[in-house]
Parts: structure tokens; C-alpha cells; sequence
């Protein structure tokens, strides 16, 4: 009897070492699809965000291209950074850092910001409220960056957290409480902007009551990452309507 291998899409996410979130969101994201969508991690050294020179050096090019050619190694169809650093450092540290991965290992790269930027210019999203742990500094490059991007962020909330393992820590109802608030202002879009944060549980609760779009790091991550793979994002449920509001653009034409 012979059998047909299984070798269905792969996505390889490089992943902050102090990150415990990401990774079983994303699997759980992923289990729709059983063995035709499997996630692979590599992680390199975040250990604090913060505007420090010690922080901001966590971010070098090739600490993380080291860990892009592990992950290459499992042969992905797509590598993606699952962070959120370019939110304050700029959209263009993560395309720089998309293309040396492509470089270096062949393989098609993608992150969380530029996924960000894609769906928020698909979506039409002028202003935004934003939820983070990080502290002031970080939260007020990236509200400059939003608004470079043409985006007004009209309500935020944040946890003044340096930590990056800490942020983990914050159950969803806490959260889930910070988004509440920042809904008050009723935004086109409220983004959780952190893969190591537990936003993507209370989305979909928060969105029924509130009408207002959830779009969780880790979520909108993991829904662009299957359309650019091929698969129908709308498949995923229970993680807030990021899913469908992807798989409803064409993601190629917007990276």
C-alpha cells in the first residue's frame, strides 16, 4: 500500500524568546485546518521593551536572521516576524528586515505590522484606538507612526510594562477592560498591538457588545499569514472577525 505524504502550508513565526503567548494562540488559530496549516517557531533574545539602548539592540538584523535560517530549515512557505517592534521603530524596519529574511533563506517574509498596515488600508481605518502593555514612550512613537500612516489614534489605553515575559501575565479580562475603554470613543478599529498580550479571547465578546472591530496582534498575524498561504481565513472562529475581515481582502495586492 503506499501513502500520500502530508506537507501541507507551513508558516515559520520568529518569536520573542520571553513570548508564551504567541505560540499556542497561533496553534490554536491554526487547528481548523489540521495538517494542512501547521506553525513552526524559532525565537531569538526579547527580553524588555523599553527605549533603552539594551531594549532597541534586542532588534539587530542578524540575531534575527540566524533564527530565520533555523526556521528555514523546516522548509516553511512563508516565514513571519510575530512582533510588534516596527510599531515604534517604523513600517520600514520591518520591510528592510522582510527582505534580508527573503535573502537569506528564499523563503517569502512577512510580520505583524506590515500586517497591521495591510489590513488597516484595506479596511478604510482613519481612527484608531490602541491598547498595549508598554509604557509612555513606546505608545507615543507609535501614535506618531499611526500617524504618519494617515491614522489618528483617538483613544488608548496602556500598562506602563517594560517586561516583555510579564506581559503574559495580564489575564484577558484585564485586557478585555482596557479595550472597553478605549471603545468609548468609538474608533473605526481598536488594535491590540502585542503578540505576548491576551487580547484575541475577549475580541469576539467585545465586538458583539460594542460593534467596533477587534484586531489582535497575534490574531491578525496568524489570518494573514493563511491568506498569503493559500488558505480561507474565514475558517477560524471564536478569535474576533479579523478572520473574515482578511480573508475579504486581497492581501497580495496591499504587502
Amino acid at each position: 500500500m503506499s501513502y500520500a505524504p502530508v506537507d501541507g502550508r507551513r508558516v515559520g513565526m520568529l518569536t520573542p524568546s520571553s513570548n508564551t503567548v504567541l505560540e499556542p494562540y497561533t496553534s490554536a488559530m491554526f487547528a481548523p485546518f489540521g495538517d494542512d496549516a501547521t506553525a513552526v517557531f524559532g525565537r531569538f533574545r526579547v527580553v524588555e521593551i523599553s527605549m533603552s539602548e539594551a531594549s532597541q539592540s534586542q532588534f539587530t538584523l542578524e540575531p534575527i536572521l540566524e533564527a530565520a535560517e533555523r526556521l528555514a530549515e523546516a522548509k516553511p512557505h512563508l516565514i513571519a516576524w510575530n512582533g510588534t517592534s516596527a510599531s515604534w521603530l517604523g513600517l520600514e524596519k520591518d520591510r528592510a528586515l522582510c527582505t534580508a529574511i527573503t535573502e537569506r533563506t528564499g523563503v517569502p517574509a512577512t510580520s505583524t505590522i506590515l500586517a497591521f498596515d495591510a489590513l488597516f488600508r484595506g479596511m478604510g481605518v482613519k481612527r484608531l484606538g490602541v491598547v498595549t502593555p508598554y509604557i509612555e514612550a513606546i505608545e507615543s512613537r507609535m501614535v506618531a507612526n499611526y500617524a504618519a500612516q494617515g491614522i489618528k489614534v483617538v483613544s488608548k489605553a496602556r500598562l506602563d510594562d517594560k517586561g516583555n515575559y510579564s506581559f503574559a501575565t495580564y489575564p484577558p479580562e484585564q485586557v478585555g477592560a482596557m479595550i472597553e475603554e478605549v471603545a468609548q470613543a468609538k474608533p473605526d478599529a481598536i488594535a491590540v498591538v502585542c503578540t505576548n498580550f491576551r487580547g484575541a479571547p475577549v475580541a469576539a465578546r467585545i465586538e458583539e457588545a460594542t460593534g467596533i472591530p477587534v484586531l489582535d496582534s497575534v490574531a491578525v498575524t496568524a489570518a494573514h499569514c493563511l491568506a498569503l498561504t493559500g488558505l480561507d481565513p474565514a475558517r477560524v472562529t471564536g478569535w474576533g472577525s479579523v478572520f473574515k475581515h482578511v480573508a475579504s481582502l486581497d492581501v497580495t495586492s496591499l504587502t
